[in-house]
């Protein structure tokens, strides 16, 4: 049995969920399905931003170098993306198109603390022999010094994830404001009732701020000393044939992604600008370069496009996730820097779990919006 939503007088929305990227989305989704009356604003076009620009990969990058509640959220995400993906084809009827790939990390030097990580968190690593590893990708160049091969990582494409989340959304009756931003909030005695837009005004029982790289200027002046700020990336896709990349590939903090029906990103940039998502000719060389040393088939491969995003960059990465430590009714889920796709479904999970009042699944705690963050 589901409990009753929180309400206020006057108001058709039980919750309003501030942001419409992929954070915003699953979390209005799981709301949604838990009964609750949801409505979603979107300063722009939804999932058009770092949910629509980013790789998909469904792992941190070096896995055992992310911050153990970072982790946390990606297992469970992980363990539950292939099932979540085909719930979305069945609402929306788009693919999202989760992809079994694996990844093979080179030359990072890192090979056994990748597998105790593994081994301490019940995950599958391997530390190839070169013959394994040109079995595992024949299209890399040269042999690595070394690898790490994870069998279990998945990729999932994000601007077809972005549309069947839409789509899911749709199905359940949740209307989505596009092109509507949040100007203000609407305060009484320490309470937030509703938003102010420039379409006019939202009242809900709850308020969720999950508005990417544009959280920390909604959150200045609320108490929360929240250091969300964008951090631009640049990525370039090649268009392919089928199986000319069969692998996600990791070397140097740079990755390349193969693509069902032969399209191949290669990425990315980790850059201070602001809010510009102007692409730079430096930083498209740069990833072409990146990416044709290590699969040399590549550079037969037009560049189909070159783009940028922006991330919510935070402290170490760890998400804000919960309830505002002083105006009520104000809950976070931002914040997730790189990891937005693989930690998504579980941070809209665990936040639905706490507006719920039920057991979560993961420790809270860690992620609460006034737990210290180094």
């Amino acid at each position: 049995m589901t409990r009753q939503a929180p309400s206020t007088p006057g108001s058709g929305d039980d919750c309003l969920v501030v942001g419409g990227g992929l954070i915003g989305m699953l979390t209005a989704r799981e709301l949604a399905r838990e009964g609750w009356r949801v409505r979603v604003l979107e300063r722009g076009k939804a999932g058009a931003e770092s949910s629509w620009a980013g790789g998909g990969i469904l792992s941190p990058l070096y896995p055992w170098r992310a911050p153990e509640p970072v982790t946390r959220l990606a297992i469970w995400s992980q363990r539950h993306y292939h099932a979540l993906a085909e719930q979305l084809r069945a609402e929306s009827g788009i693919d999202p198109e989760w992809y079994h790939t694996g990844m093979l990390l080179l030359d990072s030097g890192e090979g056994n603390r990748a597998r105790y990580w593994a081994r301490d968190h019940g995950l599958r690593v391997e530390l190839p022999e070169a013959e394994r590893v040109a079995q595992l990708e024949p299209a890399l160049g040269e042999a690595p010094k070394d690898a790490v091969w994870m069998p279990e990582v998945a990729n999932i494409r994000n601007p077809r994830l972005v549309r069947a989340l839409r789509g899911s959304l749709e199905h359940l009756g949740v209307p989505l404001h596009e092109e509507t931003p949040v100007t203000g909030w609407l305060r009484s005695e320490g309470r937030i009732e509703g938003v102010e837009t420039e379409s006019g005004r939202f009242e809900a029982g709850c308020v969720i701020l999950a508005g990417g790289a544009w959280s920390g200027d909604l959150l200045a002046g609320t108490g929360v000393s929240a250091d969300i700020r964008p951090v631009r990336g640049q990525m370039v896709v090649f268009r392919t044939s089928p199986d000319r990349v069969k692998r996600v590939l990791l070397r140097h903090d740079h990755y390349i992604i193969p693509r069902r029906d032969g399209y191949v990103l290669a990425g990315s940039t980790l850059e201070e600008a602001g809010f510009d998502k102007t692409t730079t000719e430096e930083a498209g060389r740069h990833l072409v370069r990146m990416a044709t040393s290590l699969v040399p088939a590549l550079g037969n491969a037009p560049v189909e496009r070159h783009w940028a995003g922006l991330r919510p960059g935070s402290p170490q990465g760890v998400p804000l996730i919960g309830p505002h430590p002083e105006l009520e009714g104000l809950w976070l889920n931002t914040g997730h820097f790189r990891n937005g796709v693989v930690m998504g479904p579980a941070s809209a999970r665990l936040l639905t779990d706490l507006l719920m009042e039920w057991p979560t699944r993961l420790d809270p705690s860690v992620y609460a919006p006034s737990a210290a963050r180094a």
